[in-house]
């Protein structure tokens, strides 16, 4: 069972059948209380930084999850700006963000990126896997993932970065602690990379 969190933004429709295609048993989660029983928990977001935390927390979710990853049989996966929720804070707004996976989320510097387009980062890209991890298993690397951001990752530590994908300049794609994790990608545009992502997250 994989709980989507709904909490005013994310393309929640989209990632519904993405998950029915992976054939994996879901609901979506509309009320912090029903992540009591939650142990996969999936994040999704769309748009802004600051708007998307503010709806996070405005409906008792963000406090929710924190809450129940103190139990360590649950584990969490952010898409896009449900990924940029895990870092300490973004330069797309001025709220703090959960800290979950220490980090900074930064804008892509139109100068740092001589090809076009330039910002956004729109496309099917690849990426580079850092250090080899069960959420990653099986993905067709010459495939790659679809991206769509202006924003990208930037983990505090090494250690959790698990890929990287390149425009301009190298980026945190992947990242991750032992039980949350966040990718800027977005698995419901890739096709069967996107499909296999999502199962392996719920077999982790």
């Amino acid at each position: 069972m994989i709980s989507i969190l709904d909490y005013g933004s994310g393309n929640i429709n989209a990632i519904a059948t993405l998950v029915k295609l992976s054939n994996i048993s879901y609901e979506i989660v509309t009320h912090p209380g029903q992540l009591a029983s939650a142990t996969k928990i999936l994040l999704p977001g769309v748009g802004a930084f600051d708007r998307t935390m503010s709806t996070f927390r405005a409906s008792g979710m963000a406090n929710a999850v924190r809450m129940r990853l103190e139990d360590r049989s649950v584990a969490c996966l952010g898409i896009c700006v449900g990924m940029h929720v895990l870092a300490n804070s973004s330069e797309e707004g001025s709220l703090e963000g959960m800290g979950l996976v220490p980090g900074q989320v930064r804008r892509f510097h139109p100068e740092d990126i001589p090809e076009s387009p330039k910002v956004p980062h729109m496309g099917w890209n690849t990426i580079e896997v850092h250090k080899p991890h069960p959420l990653l298993a099986g993905i067709d690397m010459a495939q790659g993932f679809y991206f769509l951001h202006s924003y990208h990752y930037e983990c505090d530590s090494a250690d959790d970065v698990i890929a990287t994908a390149r425009h301009g300049r190298d980026f945190d794609a992947v990242v991750g602690t032992d039980r949350v994790f966040g990718v800027q990608f977005h698995p419901e545009k890739s096709h069967d990379n996107g499909i296999r992502l999502v199962r392996n997250f719920v077999d982790l």
